[in-house]
């Protein structure tokens, strides 16, 4: 065979091999999950430790988040609507989900220890699914964990200057069982739209 017919032949394998590296590089890579209802992170992102205490008076902890998916929701106990409405919205939609075979946790983060006790927390979440759970802590670990969620809070007194409310981020925030973030979920909340998201989220990360 010439010299230039076996460089060719040569430049065609590998070619061929180059190309069928490609292909098979292709058909392994994990589908990209496209959500409709919120934001999901391409790279999760990894909580650092923090420590929290659970309406049952107990540390909550990042370990407290390996092994399951858990929903975080920020909030107050004397929050008029955003709240309530909300957390009857995640009520529906874990018992959806777990219809489904998806189990979910949901994690309420009181903005507000001064009048949110651990005590209160329980008796508020537990209204709406006795399984969801309360978490708050002290300052400043709780301005630095909800810095770690993204989330955004502040005290506003009122006019008399008697008592005051809360202004929270309403978003939701989704952590994996590895306990990164993985997604947000903003308002308004549409009870088929999200819960195909999480399912198609929970199921792909597996």
């Amino acid at each position: 065979m010439p010299v230039s017919s076996r460089i060719l032949t040569v430049a065609v394998a590998v070619a061929a091999a180059v190309l069928g590296l490609a292909a098979a590089s292709f058909l392994l890579r994990p589908p990209t999950i496209e959500i409709k209802s919120g934001t999901l992170l391409q790279q999760p992102r990894q909580l650092p430790e923090f420590a929290l205490t659970r309406d049952n008076g107990q540390p909550y902890t990042l370990a407290s988040l390996h092994g399951h998916w858990t929903l975080f929701f920020p909030g107050f106990i004397t929050c008029p609507d955003v709240c309530p409405t909300t957390l009857a919205f995640l009520k529906t939609l874990t018992t959806k989900l777990s219809a489904e075979g998806q189990k979910l946790d949901v994690a309420f983060v009181s903005v507000d220890p001064e009048r949110d006790t651990p005590e209160r927390l329980a008796s508020y979440v537990h209204y709406f699914n006795p399984e969801f759970i309360g978490v708050t802590a002290k300052e400043p670990e709780l301005a630095r964990f909800a810095q770690l969620l993204g989330i955004a809070y502040s005290k506003v007194p009122s006019k008399d200057g008697k008592t005051y409310t809360m202004d929270h981020t309403a978003a939701l925030i989704l952590v994996d069982p590895q306990g990164r973030i993985a997604a947000y979920f903003t308002p308004p909340h549409q009870l088929d739209v999200m819960s195909a998201d999480l399912v198609a989220v929970m199921k792909g990360k597996q």
